[in-house]
């Protein structure tokens, strides 16, 4: 938005250029304004600041699903699959190291469209070998679009209205959620340093 939002809660953004990014690591969703004479388009990788001090366009705010735009809401599955495939490696690991979350409920069930029968397959044919590529889950699984799969659950936890978040910091904070914490164990596990 190059002449500001005139609806934003902010006086400041209603005149100023902003734009709306997702941070490819955490899948945050945040506002940045842009750097003088450094035109943004959409889809394009560009450095944030969520401080004031390190380089790239500074953070203004972070954002709710509900606040983007109507094009930015329309882009973002497009952008998380690409971000996933990109990511392979640690979502592919997310296959293979999903544990229950409690007697009833596992966490490869909170991915849409895995129930019961599939959630057995998967169990499974990861106890023969580990998963190594999405290919590989497609397959050996019932599973037709494993990326598919974690993007719609990335977008319902970006939605912030789900008790249990895999992927996504909830935000904002609601009393009764609980943040299993994947993302970093991943990262961890499958030595992930790129800082994107």
């Amino acid at each position: 938005m190059p002449f500001g939002n005139p609806y934003d809660r902010h006086a400041q953004h209603r005149t100023r250029a902003i734009a709306q990014a997702l941070g490819t690591k955490f899948f945050a969703l945040v506002e940045i304004l842009p750097l003088k004479n450094m035109p943004l388009n959409i889809g394009e990788r560009v450095p944030i600041a969520p401080q004031p001090e390190l380089p790239g366009h500074p953070v203004a705010d972070r954002l709710s699903y509900d606040e983007l735009s109507s094009v930015a809401r329309s882009n973002l599955p497009k952008f998380l699959r690409d971000i996933v495939v990109e990511k392979e490696r640690v979502f592919v690991e997310f296959f293979n190291q999903a544990r229950p979350i409690n007697i009833r409920l596992h966490s490869l069930e909170l991915l849409p469209g895995i129930g019961k029968k599939t959630l057995k397959i998967i169990l499974e044919e990861r106890k023969k070998k580990p998963f190594e590529s999405f290919e590989e889950i497609q397959s050996r699984t019932r599973i037709n679009d494993p990326v598919k799969l974690i993007v719609d659950r990335i977008v319902l936890e970006l939605q912030g209205r789900e008790k249990y978040y895999i992927f996504v910091d909830p935000y904002p904070e609601s009393p009764g959620v609980i943040r299993l914490n994947y993302l970093e164990y991943l990262y961890k596990i499958t030595q992930y340093d790129k800082p994107w």
